[in-house]
């Protein structure tokens, strides 16, 4: 019986995600291609080994046998993007859960606290804000040397202030409502009022927001591993490709099109995702379909 109510709820509000526009479907698709790469392409779909090279076949065009063609070491395109998916996906998970864990601490504390705490807490979230965020990004990057792990570090320092002043200004609203004073009336303590009533409410904005970073997250790392911050050869990484294609565009369009697609379609897809889940978690929106 909890399996079929679960799965009614499912389908019904599938069908109530889909009803804001047909257009909701092409993020779903995105998200089940990037999925299945993520979790199965290594096992399944990859043909050859994305490190392994083969100068015989170097800059090999679009083929049977390779599908997006070969870089200059003779590595195949296709199993380098596809092992891609998994870095990107993997980088922008860890980055995201250490940008909320830290932000939605910090605007919790923040928020409820208030006074002197709230004053210290949100000025050194101002610090941060301060400077332009990818700025700040390559500066600790390069501080802490060229690789993908620092890289991360360094968005996820970016990113959490963001994340702390969004959940910050939801908490003061929230901590306003009745529910909130007649918990604090009935002796309910803290962690059951963050648990019990302002966790629930800031999931659906958490869930939007989270769902759009994901793509900024992506291509904020693509773009330091072009710099040349990130990941570094010969990992898969799309914006290392592309960096390594560089020299090799007139020649080889293959080199630069096929990782450059996939970083730009998986980006898009997040963020159509982002906006039709912030219609459809939004009540306002979803009274007007």
């Amino acid at each position: 019986m909890q399996t079929n109510g679960w799965l009614t709820s499912f389908k019904k509000g599938f069908r109530l995600y889909l009803r804001g526009s047909l257009l909701n479907l092409i993020p779903i698709v995105v998200l089940l291609v990037v999925a299945v790469f993520t979790f199965l392409g290594d096992a399944f779909i990859v043909r050859y080994d994305p490190i392994e090279m083969n100068l015989s076949d170097r800059l090999k065009p679009p083929s049977a046998q390779y599908y997006f063609g070969t870089d200059e070491f003779g590595r195949d395109i296709f199993s380098r993007v596809i092992s891609g998916t998994k870095i990107s996906i993997m980088a922008a998970a860890f980055v995201l859960v250490v940008a909320v864990s830290v932000g939605f601490t910090v605007g919790v504390v923040s928020g409820l606290q208030g006074g002197i705490l709230d004053e210290v807490l949100m000025r050194i979230t101002d610090l941060f804000m301060a400077f332009p965020s990818m700025i700040l990004a390559m500066a600790i990057a390069a501080t802490l040397g060229a690789s993908l792990q620092n890289t991360l570090i360094a968005l996820a320092v970016v990113f959490w202030p963001w994340y702390a002043r969004l959940v910050r200004a939801q908490v003061l609203s929230l901590r306003e409502r009745e529910y909130i004073a007649a918990a604090h009336c009935l002796g309910a303590s803290r962690f059951h009022i963050i648990l019990r009533h302002l966790l629930p409410n800031l999931m659906p904005i958490l869930i939007t927001q989270l769902t759009l970073d994901v793509g900024y997250v992506i291509l904020s790392t693509a773009g330091l591993s072009y710099l040349g911050l990130g990941a570094q050869p010969p990992t898969p990484e799309w914006g290392a490709m592309i960096m390594s294609a560089r020299q090799f565009m007139r020649e080889s369009w293959w080199y630069t099109t096929f990782p450059g697609l996939a970083l730009v379609t998986t980006v898009v897809g997040f963020n159509l995702l982002g906006d039709a889940l912030r219609d459809y978690l939004d009540p306002k929106m979803r009274g007007a379909f």
